[in-house]
């Protein structure tokens, strides 16, 4: 989950519910989808006027949200509506307690209600909708895009906005929100305005490419590409990342193992420089040293302003299965095998991530792309995913999830750590608004205590001292993964802990990254808190991680705090390549050097 990856609260191996847990690149979007926003924004929908109803039962059962008939087609092939008027059979009424489920359009998006009658423009391919039995069929294109025009005037009012901060005052962006997760010096100096960077200039379906603006998040980017049947390369777990964060502080997810980070499928991105120009680069021709040495820069060498980025074809579902495993030599084994072969027990697999709860029970979710008709669960209610993934039957189970709630299902619960806020009771998630289980919602209950320091007044009234935050996300060599995980859960009582399987997909190194191109990696994930010695210095189980990290040949992201020293930081992330790269982008040091603001907080 890296850098542009949040964590959130969670609890312990003692079941202590306490502590916190999220990061995020430093490019943060300044999000509509918080407490009393109201709908979604348009998305990419394609609305196909039936009502759905949820089974409580996994996929496999029966369960998940049924629809009338088959799923509908790929995005575009409508299906009719009821008729009105009087042969319209009445309806039941609603029994107390139950809730509709969403409806969906295609590859199983929330249709905003706003939207769901009316007008349609269209089905995201430029076709008028049909009609069917019930009358005219409404449908919803893919969400709007910004166009050049609007992006350029967006363009001109970040650079009058960074020539508008007085010379030596921190240059930084202005934003409601972050997933970063270590602190920053205070400043009353107005940020950049990137309040026109925020959308999709435009999708080439044909071309499989999209051009975008470095503050998308990814939510608005995927309701843009999904209903012409594509989504980006890698789409990072978190409905709030953006683009440019996820390229500047590095992203992961599920296809990584086969298609690497979201920086490499970039084929060309405008930077907002420290020297206050915007220049365009690209792997080869135009600034190829600041191309190779913007990933994991967070914003300490420039800001993305638009990004073309490779597209892929996708399924209309994801087809799951949870293989279990009592030993982590024989999981390790496991995702060696599919990274080399693309398949598991002659089944192929597009998607790869897994949990592990303990050394005796852990979990590969594998993921495969479908269009088979049938029904599909639904983990935006009251039901939490990485619960769904637990079983003890000697052969996987299987689940089938929309391929829009796939790319979210982390989302909901902040992979588990909204426990932390209660939203996992089962009385206070039926209480609690289905639009509130959401990342950035948890993220703002974070930032109030923090605020307020709830969490150490509520130790301390147990007479207890502050507990130590450990919110990181290390990359451990695959043949060392196993070793690593002996060790933290032996000294570090954090479960669950996510695991990711990593490869880069280009044959170069990245400058600021120590990647090597074909060396295959894990991405390990952990999120929550721990007892501190009040004895030891600050940070001392982080700095515990950081030396047996870096002991296994490993490094870690940089959304959260780091406590190397100098020589040791620069040792690991490009300290011979930076110093030029500063001088060449930022010759006045505009921006903060990335020790500053990665280890110091500046």
């Amino acid at each position: 989950m890296w850098g542009a990856v949040p964590a959130a609260w969670g609890a312990s191996r003692s079941g202590t519910v306490s502590g916190v847990c999220i990061g995020d690149a430093d490019v943060g979007p300044r999000h509509p989808h918080l407490p009393g926003a109201g709908a979604r924004r348009p998305g990419a929908h394609q609305l196909a006027g039936r009502r759905c109803r949820a089974d409580r039962r996994p996929a496999e059962e029966g369960g998940g949200l049924h629809r009338r008939g088959r799923l509908p087609a790929h995005p575009g092939q409508p299906r009719p509506r009821r008729p009105h008027g009087p042969g319209r059979v009445a309806r039941r009424p609603r029994r107390p307690g139950r809730r509709r489920a969403a409806r969906r359009g295609g590859h199983g998006q929330r249709v905003p209600r706003a939207l769901r009658r009316g007008g349609g423009g269209g089905d995201g391919h430029g076709r008028r909708p049909g009609r069917g039995r019930g009358g005219p069929l409404v449908t919803v294109t893919s969400a709007p895009t910004t166009g050049r025009a609007a992006h350029e005037a967006g363009v001109e009012r970040l650079v009058a906005s960074y020539h508008a901060i007085p010379q030596g005052a921190p240059v930084r962006l202005a934003k409601r929100t972050s997933n970063l997760f270590r602190g920053r010096t205070a400043t009353d100096v107005p940020g950049l305005d990137t309040s026109g960077l925020t959308g999709v200039v435009a999708v080439d379906p044909d071309a499989r490419t999209a051009d975008v603006q470095g503050m998308c998040t990814y939510e608005d980017l995927v309701d843009a590409t999904l209903p012409h049947g594509l989504t980006p390369l890698v789409v990072p777990q978190l409905r709030t990342i953006t683009l440019g964060g996820a390229v500047t502080g590095l992203g992961i997810e599920s296809t990584s193992w086969r298609n690497g980070l979201p920086h490499e499928s970039v084929l060309e991105m405008d930077v907002l420089t420290g020297a206050g120009e915007v220049v365009t680069t690209d792997p080869t021709d135009r600034h190829p040293e600041l191309f190779q040495g913007f990933p994991n820069s967070y914003g300490t060498l420039g800001y993305a302003t638009r990004l073309r980025i490779e597209l892929e074809p996708v399924g209309r579902t994801v087809s799951l299965r949870h293989v279990r495993f009592h030993d982590l030599d024989a999981l390790v084994a496991a995702v060696g095998a599919v990274m080399d072969s693309g398949e598991h027990d002659g089944e192929a697999v597009d998607y790869l991530d897994g949990v592990v709860f303990s050394a005796d029970e852990s979990y590969l979710v594998l993921g495969r792309r479908s269009e088979e008709p049938g029904p599909t669960s639904d983990y935006t209610g009251q039901r939490v995913f990485y619960r769904s993934i637990q079983h003890d039957a000697p052969r996987p189970a299987r689940d089938t999830l929309t391929t829009h709630d796939y790319l979210w299902r982390w989302d909901t619960d902040w992979f588990w750590c909204s426990r932390a806020f209660g939203a996992q009771n089962p009385l206070v998630r039926r209480l609690w608004p289905r639009r509130w289980l959401r990342s950035s919602v948890y993220w703002k209950l974070v930032a109030l205590d923090r605020r307020f320091d709830v969490a150490d007044r509520l130790e301390a009234r147990k007479g207890r001292p502050p507990r130590e935050r450990v919110v990181q996300d290390v990359e451990i060599p695959l043949e060392r993964t196993a070793d690593f995980l002996r060790w933290f859960l032996r000294e570090v009582p954090i479960e669950p802990v996510w695991l990711c399987p990593l490869q880069l997909r280009s044959e170069q190194a990245w400058t600021l990254y120590p990647l090597q191109p074909g060396e295959r990696y894990v991405n390990v994930g952990f999120w929550s808190t721990v007892p501190a010695d009040p004895a030891a210095p600050p940070g001392a189980a982080n700095r515990r991680i950081e030396d047996e990290v870096s002991e296994l040949g490993g490094h870690k992201s940089l959304y959260s705090e780091a406590f190397y020293d100098e020589e040791t930081f620069w040792r690991h992330y490009g300290g011979a390549h930076y110093p030029a790269l500063k001088e060449r982008f930022d010759p006045d040091h505009r921006l903060p050097d990335l020790y500053a603001k990665a280890v110091r907080g500046a």
